[in-house]
């Protein structure tokens, strides 16, 4: 049993709660914030990257922390602006064909399964790798095959919680998230504790004001460091994707998008402080600017500031724990918006109908669910037979499909709203989402130049980067699907199924299953019968374009 799209009806304020058939009002704004920080992976994201950062900028890594938020949170403005106009779980997808057309929104659909299938693959292999380091079996962790095998595991598990309901998944978020934070906040004050008592190892160096302002750095590693960081940083959007199965579709979402942004940068400003000054930059030992460290720094550092006491070594493998259940968060929870996105498109008809099929029970994306999990399986082994070097260069790939996707939602916040540009509404309508969409288009394009260079990553295909092959290659992949579909199925493409600068709401199940609600959930949302028997008073359909068969 699914639903399907069917002609859509106006709502009185465009938004659009359960319209899919989605679990409207399972989250409230504390599980929508919590969803958006979890599939950021803190922990994960700072023992992957911080030591890349640190090769980069050196002690300058806290203001690359500071200098990635600018456009973090101008972004996070424009998903809110957007959300609020139409609060559809498609996000950059449905935005951008509202304000650019079809050909643009599926561009943007495309970047965000795109960005999720690949990062998959490396958060699989660290969840993989981090099972077997948290029971002593090193020997695994080491050999590829095994951590292959524990990572699809993973994935295989944690498609399953996400299709099993939104709920079950928000629930394992408080459990993993809250270890991870607590396990943060002690690494960064313990660090600190032991850099200002003098305890801290050979190499550390007190905290200066001048770390949070990025002065005498090379202009391309400035740039390449702060797309890292935006990397760090991405993933909160996943508050916004579960928009239509909130408590307040119009405002949750937006607001737990900005405040998951403003918590992280805490976070991340904390953290990178605390290590930079507990390590230090030197390129001997436990020092960050030692390339042995780059690939986990909490590894390298972590019995150093923990000490070798029972306490010690209990917080060393709650360490462990907490990257571990943080690649598993973010593994769960970058499913979630990729089988959103895939819904959406689906119900409009972008890509074929069958990924807009809602369980009849569950109320989730079923069929969508599972085609990400798998595709993440298969691109994840796919890349491992190749080569782990091109794992290795396909995460940083990703930097420049979060750019692309993340920059289009700003731009496409200021034309959806190029009219109403005055007063307040210049500001966060206009100059902002604006202003972070040029950030990232500039750190998009530099990056593209830097990453073709031969030298520029671990792989190279005929003198070309592989980073730059990979990430370029994606939008190229999806440029030639996108030709391809639009001659199988061309209604969409010819704007007839989502219709630019107008806003549908899709008739979903007639009768949803209830559910038990978070804490801090809503009352249920209203879903539009397919017979309209609950239309809104005074709403009359609004039948889309017809132009010629459906073609799917």
């Amino acid at each position: 049993m699914s639903t399907e799209a069917t002609p859509p009806v106006t709502a009185p304020d465009g938004s659009a709660p359960g319209a899919k058939g989605l679990q409207g009002g399972a989250l409230g704004l504390v599980s929508s914030v919590v969803i958006g920080l979890a599939s950021t992976a803190p922990a994960y994201s700072l023992a992957a990257s911080l030591g890349l950062i640190v090769v980069l900028a050196g002690e300058k890594a806290p203001s690359i922390m500071l200098l990635a938020f600018v456009p973090m949170y101008l972004i996070a403005v424009a998903y809110r602006e957007l959300n609020r106009a139409e609060p559809d779980c498609g996000t950059t997808f449905t935005w951008a064909g509202r304000a650019f057309g079809p050909w643009m929104g599926w561009m943007g659909g495309w970047g965000i399964i795109a960005a999720d299938v690949i990062v998959m693959a490396n958060l699989a292999q660290i969840a993989g790798q981090y099972s077997f380091l948290l029971v002593g079996a090193d020997s695994l962790a080491a050999s590829t095959l095994w951590t292959t095998v524990a990572g699809v595991v993973w994935i295989a598990v944690m498609t399953y919680i996400c299709y099993r309901g939104i709920e079950v998944s928000a629930r394992l978020q408080y459990a993993l998230l809250g270890i991870e934070l607590v396990v943060l906040a002690a690494f960064a004050v313990v660090a600190l504790v032991k850099v200002y008592s003098g305890d801290a190892p050979e190499g550390s160096i007190v905290p200066s004001l001048a770390w949070l302002w990025p002065s005498g750095m090379d202009l391309s590693d400035l740039v390449d460091a702060v797309l890292i960081a935006v990397f760090l940083y991405w993933g909160w959007d996943t508050a916004v994707a579960v928009n239509e199965e909130s408590d307040d579709p119009g405002r949750t979402p937006g607001r737990a998008a900005v405040l998951s942004t403003l918590l992280l940068l805490v976070t991340y400003a904390l953290v990178s402080v605390a290590t930079v000054a507990f390590a230090g930059t030197g390129t001997e030992g436990i020092g960050l600017g030692n390339p042995e460290n780059s690939d986990d720094v909490f590894a390298a550092i972590g019995p150093a500031v923990f000490g070798e006491s029972g306490l010690g070594h209990f917080f060393v493998v709650l360490l462990i724990i907490s990257v571990l259940t943080s690649s598993a968060a973010s593994t769960q929870t970058t499913i979630l918006p990729t089988a959103r996105a895939a819904l959406s498109m689906g119900a409009y008809r972008a890509i074929p109908r069958r990924f807009a099929g809602i369980h009849p029970r569950y109320l989730t994306p079923g069929y969508a669910t599972w085609a990400m999990g798998i595709a993440s399986i298969v691109f994840y082994v796919g890349l491992t037979l190749i080569s782990e070097n091109v794992l290795a260069d396909s995460i940083s790939a990703v930097g420049l499909l979060i750019a692309f996707y993340y920059g289009l939602t700003g731009f496409a916040c200021v034309w959806y709203y190029r009219r109403q540009l005055h007063g307040r509404d210049l500001w966060v309508k206009g100059v902002l989402p604006g202003l972070g969409g040029v950030m990232l288009l500039v750190a998009f394009v530099l990056s593209s130049i830097d990453y073709a260079a031969a030298d520029a990553g671990a792989t190279t295909v005929f003198g070309i980067g592989g980073v730059f092959l990979i990430g370029i290659g994606a939008l190229l992949l999806g440029a030639v699907l996108m030709l391809i579909y639009s001659r199988v199925a061309p209604p969409f493409f010819r704007g007839e199924t989502l219709q630019p600068g107008t806003a549908d709401l899709l008739i979903g199940a007639d009768d949803p299953v209830p559910h038990v609600r978070l804490p801090d959930s809503g009352d249920m949302s209203t879903v539009i019968a397919p017979d309209r028997s609950n239309l809104p008073p005074g709403q009359e359909p609004h039948e889309p374009r017809r132009g010629g068969p459906s073609g799917d």
